[in-house]
């Protein structure tokens, strides 16, 4: 009898994980035609493409070559930035082993996120996120130069599809401004080696099935496939690349927020493409301050799930049991 494989996952099509054309919002045209489509895949699948994002392909193509030359590197001249604390720098293959999994996941990583000055007052006070970057800047200058570009052009789209989910959820247009003046919007170049008959004996993921831990993720991934999503009614199903888009992905916080009525999915990763695979999630969190609570977001007390929690501190919680850099 044949072992059941333990990451069989089904093809899927747009009727399942849809794609979202966004160019009404980015323009400022249609916001609420892009609303409405974004509150359906949100509450129903949690995961969506976006299409007419307007971010040059060329960028996106400099981030993936940055990142590739990146792990490239000599392992001497990446631990000269190893991620500390303030979850900044690369970590290793080892590090990362989500609860619940069975080990470790098969992955390497580099943190980073937005430029923090010396004198910044949520770094002086210590608060949750908030740091300096570590920059190989002897050993790989590029690293900065090629990827503060990217950086900033998938914030700019956040920016967009949160008005457009303020929107879709009944509030003003403009309802997470204040809370994004200076978001927690961090980005990690993420390195899969393929999967090897140790690692699929030890049912070792490329990243293990996870929901995300802030508001919203944006996604580039290659075109090596791997990224699994759990339907509704309990299957896995593929996650293709689509060339021209992005993935989005609602996380628990925003999940939260909405009192539920979007959908924070479980995912997983797996590369059995017999090549590296590569990706760049940016994941566009609000200020660490930021009180999430759905009374503000329309909710009554009296059917309100859940109590308010700070951002930050939330966020910093769960990677505190999902890296080994935190642990003593």
């Amino acid at each position: 009898m044949e072992p059941i494989d333990f990451a069989i996952a089904k093809p899927t099509d747009e009727s399942m994980i849809p794609v979202i054309d966004v160019s009404g919002v980015v323009s400022g045209d249609d916001i609420k035609g892009v609303a409405e489509k974004i509150y359906k895949a949100a509450k129903d699948y949690g995961f969506f493409y976006i299409s007419g994002h307007g971010i040059d392909q060329k960028l996106l193509d400099q981030a993936f070559s940055v990142a590739k030359d990146f792990f490239d590197l000599p392992m001497a001249d990446k631990q000269t930035v190893a991620v500390n604390s303030h979850q900044r720098g690369w970590m290793a293959q080892g590090m990362s082993h989500l609860p619940g999994a069975k080990t470790h996941d098969l992955k390497e990583v580099f943190f980073w996120g937005a430029e923090t000055a010396l004198d910044d007052q949520d770094l002086l006070a210590r608060k949750p996120l908030v740091a300096m970057n570590q920059w190989p800047s002897r050993a790989f200058p590029r690293l900065e130069l090629d990827l503060r570009p990217y950086y900033d052009a998938i914030c700019n789209i956040g920016h967009h599809l949160m008005a457009a989910i303020a929107v879709s959820l009944n509030q003003p247009i403009n309802f997470f401004t204040e809370f994004y003046i200076k978001p927690l919007a961090r980005g990690q170049l993420v390195y899969y080696p393929p999967s090897s008959s140790t690692d699929e004996a030890e049912e070792r993921f490329g990243v293990a099935p996870h929901t995300d831990f802030g508001v919203l993720t944006i996604l580039l991934q290659d075109f090596s496939g791997g990224l699994q999503v759990q339907s509704k009614s309990g299957d896995w199903i593929e996650a293709p690349p689509i060339a021209g888009t992005l993935v989005c992905n609602i996380g628990d916080l925003l999940a939260r927020w909405s009192n539920d009525r979007f959908a924070s999915t479980l995912h997983r990763v797996i590369n059995r493409s017999n090549n590296a695979r590569y990706s760049i999630p940016v994941f566009f969190d609000p200020h660490t301050d930021t009180i999430v609570d759905p009374i503000n977001l329309g909710v009554s007390k009296q059917n309100c799930k859940y109590e308010s929690i700070v951002a930050g501190q939330h966020i910093s919680n769960r990677n505190k049991k999902s890296f080994a850099h935190y642990k003593p």
